[in-house]
């Protein structure tokens, strides 16, 4: 398996790749990997001829006084991990070779970032957005592999790729987690023996939300209680945000009707943790 740091040598790669018919599968990662992105690249290389796995802690989705300078990083942990399942590249460029002298370009897509982790994240999709869009750029993959925990993220990022016409698919997998619950993270590498035992109320959160919807009710203001509820019985989590919303226009609901998204944001201690759970209304 190669590593690859630079966009000129990407894109000549992926060029020969393409010039021999092959089909590319891109894994967008932010690196110190676990079994959630192994699920990606695992399907990622049942579906595509050549898979490219890009490990990039991308400053510009990072707030100023959030975890970019302590965030997790172990490129040669990633890279035995990607040769494993069968990667073909890791493309792990530095900041300035993403953001040169003089960048000054960014993506925003309205109204589906303005609530939810964009509300309490001012910029990050902006990040988020404009360094998806120049990976598809640099990759030009047939397909490209993002988790449904980052729900919101995937939701935009399928919008981004309708919104701009361009010509591959994205393609969404289930959230994977640990035998106790707690969604897979790499920050769940942050937490405590404590915290890590306070946030499995997050998932039991989001169950009792989902047996509320699946035994009728219909009231989001009742099931968002019930979430606040079962997360208030533990001292170490603070809530940062319980909402529901339309699956693909990540507004926020009053009343379920069909399928929604039930996300929640959660600190356990200083570490802050996503979830959520597709209601079927």
């Amino acid at each position: 398996m190669e590593t690859i740091q630079t966009v000129s040598s990407m894109k000549k790669t992926v060029a020969e790749w393409k010039s021999e018919g092959l089909s590319v599968g891109l894994v967008p990662t932010m690196g110190f990997l676990h079994e959630g992105h192994m699920s990606l690249i695992r399907q990622a290389v049942s579906d595509n001829d050549r898979v490219v796995v890009s490990v990039f802690v991308n400053p510009m989705q990072f707030g100023e006084n959030e975890d970019f300078g302590r965030y997790p990083r172990d490129l040669d942990r990633d890279s035995a991990m990607c040769a494993k399942e069968g990667a073909d590249v890791i493309f792990s460029p530095p900041a300035s070779e993403m953001y040169p002298s003089g960048f000054c370009g960014y993506v925003d897509l309205a109204a589906m970032t303005d609530g939810l982790c964009g509300a309490k994240r001012p910029g990050h999709f902006r990040g988020v957005c404009t360094v998806v869009m120049k990976l598809l750029n640099i990759a030009g993959p047939d397909r490209a592999y993002f988790g449904q925990k980052d729900a919101q993220q995937l939701a935009v990022v399928k919008r981004m790729a309708e919104d701009f016409n361009m010509d591959v698919e994205i393609v969404g997998m289930p959230i994977v987690r640990e035998a106790d619950g707690l969604a897979m993270s790499s920050r769940n590498s942050y937490l405590s023996g404590e915290e890590r035992a306070a946030a499995l109320s997050i998932n039991r959160a989001l169950a009792e939300a989902a047996k509320l919807c699946g035994g009728g009710c219909r009231d989001v203001r009742h099931i968002k209680n019930r979430i606040k509820a079962v997360l208030s019985g533990e001292p170490l989590l603070r809530v940062d945000y319980i909402e529901v919303a339309g699956m693909d226009t990540m507004l926020p609901l009053d009343m379920l009707d069909g399928r929604a998204l039930c996300a929640v944001a959660v600190y356990a201690g200083k570490t802050r943790l996503i979830d959520n759970v597709v209601l079927e209304a």
